[in-house]
């Protein structure tokens, strides 16, 4: 993989892993398009840490926050649930995580037979797209997030595994479902996919350790990583701007346009 490739690819990582049109689906389409072989392990867990760090700067503060309540509250949990707001934010975070963890450890072989299947990826595309519209139609309601809502919003984000399908998307839209406001739903979101990503990097770090780094690498997978991580960084601002606003349902004609050209030229 040479520079352009890896810094295209990094800023399709970085753009689409935050925005709700599925970074998986895309990788998929640009890969065909331009003839583009992404199967270098290393490159694939260095994109995605680079969007990772990416909610590190945006969502610092809170970060912090979680951290060190986590710490001060795990003496005595079950009062920190009821006095601390980021404490309950935390154990909501993790149990919203469940449902990934259980879809990445029994499904694992199944998602990666699948993960090139580009009949699928326009078909889970126009589905986002779906997903995407309905929430132009909800009620503003603005529950609190609870356990339920977290396991639920969880859920959304296990089905992003399939390729087409965006984690964004459905987990925004699912706790938007809930009655969640804008804002908590957007930064519970982007807050779920800190152990998301972290784990599926983690999953695939053994075999990395096995085929190794050469030294050729470095620099398309330094250029990856920044790459994912400025246009990450911005893609997230943009998003939260968009949610603010009320337009999160914008982005679904592009994906139902996107899902159709896949289905139809690819």
């Amino acid at each position: 993989m040479n520079f352009i490739e890896s810094l295209l690819l990094g800023m399709i990582q970085g753009l689409t892993e935050f925005l709700p049109v599925s970074s998986s689906g895309h990788l998929v389409i640009f890969q065909k398009l331009l003839g583009i072989a992404s199967d270098n392990l290393a490159f694939e867990i260095i994109v995605h840490l680079g969007t990772l760090m990416s909610v590190f700067v945006v969502f610092y503060n809170d970060l912090l926050n979680l951290i060190k309540s986590l710490c001060i509250g795990i003496r005595n949990p079950k009062s920190a649930y009821i006095q601390d707001e980021y404490f309950k934010l935390a154990i909501q975070i993790m149990v919203g995580t469940i449902p990934a963890v259980f879809a990445g450890l029994l499904f694992k072989d199944f998602f990666e037979r699948i993960f090139h299947n580009s009949s699928l990826v326009g078909i889970t595309l126009i589905i986002t797209g779906a997903i995407l519209l309905s929430t132009k139609f909800l009620n503003k309601i603005d529950k609190k997030l609870s356990l339920i809502n977290s396991l639920l919003i969880g859920t959304g984000q296990a089905l992003a595994i399939f390729p087409g399908i965006s984690r964004s998307g459905t987990t925004i839209s699912t706790a938007l479902f809930c009655g969640i406001s804008k804002r908590e739903a957007a930064r519970f979101s982007f807050l779920l996919s800190i152990p998301a990503i972290l784990g599926a990097a983690v999953l695939e770090i053994k075999d990395l350790i096995i085929s190794g780094i050469s030294g050729q690498q470095i620099l398309s997978l330094a250029t990856g990583f920044l790459s994912s991580f400025l246009v990450g960084y911005l893609a997230i601002r943009f998003l939260l701007n968009i949610i603010n606003k009320g337009k999160f349902f914008w982005f679904a004609p592009y994906c139902f346009l996107a899902g159709l050209f896949v289905l139809i030229l690819l």
